[in-house]
């Protein structure tokens, strides 16, 4: 093993760490790490969607344990988000397309969530037990399903702070239904990738019982360690990560 394969899965520890504590599975920054290091183009998007379906799936199942899943409002995203990123993985744009447009969205969600950080409490007892408009949720997962397809992640960099920002639902069961979507759409994102012909590299499986052990660790932080202002700087933190890897990458 040499020494970039090392740094590659310390990256890819530290972002599955930071990632999964507010219910994301990290596409976004395993995307950063291996660009940073030269990482095969055409194997990038399955390896971090391979990469997200695990961490997703311990992330999704330690939420729901949690009691902060609520199915009732993750089906209005997944069930029109899980064929637009099926679909969506199988064109591919030049990345100047939609970087610099997803990027200002990005940075300019996390100034929100950071202003909106100290108000987390007071905003989450005004949200608890609300349940997502059908028609607003199968809407926003389509569009957030065919970024996701696009640009190989899962998606809950765009949905969290949407669901905070409409006030659906209380920052931990954003994240818990941010986290049930990366899941599903990782799963049809890969699957569309892998139907399109791309393949997986011999060194995934390391990296996956790297990012596992960096799961178990960042979902303990974000349900029990983090408090809610805590939870929402650390989603302000991976905002930042992911605007500054579509703007500068």
């Amino acid at each position: 093993m040499s020494n970039t394969d090392l740094l590659l899965a310390a990256l890819f520890f530290a972002v599955a760490v930071l990632y999964s504590s507010v219910g994301h599975a990290g596409a976004s920054g395993y995307i950063a790490s291996m660009a940073l290091l030269g990482f095969a183009p055409e194997q990038v998007r399955p390896t971090a969607l391979a990469l997200n379906l695990l961490v997703g799936g311990i992330g999704l199942f330690r939420w729901w344990r949690g009691g902060h899943v609520r199915w009732r409002n993750v089906l209005p995203f997944v069930l029109a988000s899980a064929p637009a990123a099926f679909v969506s993985a199988q064109i591919k744009l030049p990345k100047e397309s939609y970087s610099l447009l997803l990027g200002i969205v990005l940075l300019v969600a996390a100034v929100g969530v950071f202003r909106h950080a100290s108000r987390a409490e007071a905003e989450d007892q005004a949200s608890s037990g609300r349940d997502v408009p059908w028609l607003a949720g199968l809407l926003v997962g389509a569009a957030i399903g065919t970024l996701s397809g696009l640009t190989g992640t899962g998606g809950a960099i765009f949905l969290t702070p949407l669901l905070l920002f409409a006030r659906w639902m209380p920052t931990r069961e954003a994240s818990g239904t941010s986290v049930a979507f990366v899941w599903i759409n990782s799963l049809t994102g890969l699957a569309g990738l892998l139907h399109s012909g791309q393949s997986l590299p011999a060194m995934l499986p390391w990296w996956l019982g790297v990012v596992a052990i960096g799961a178990l660790i960042g979902t303990q932080m974000g349900l029990k360690w983090l408090p809610v202002r805590g939870l929402r700087l650390a989603l302000g933190v991976v905002l930042l990560i992911a605007s500054g890897k579509l703007l500068f990458a």
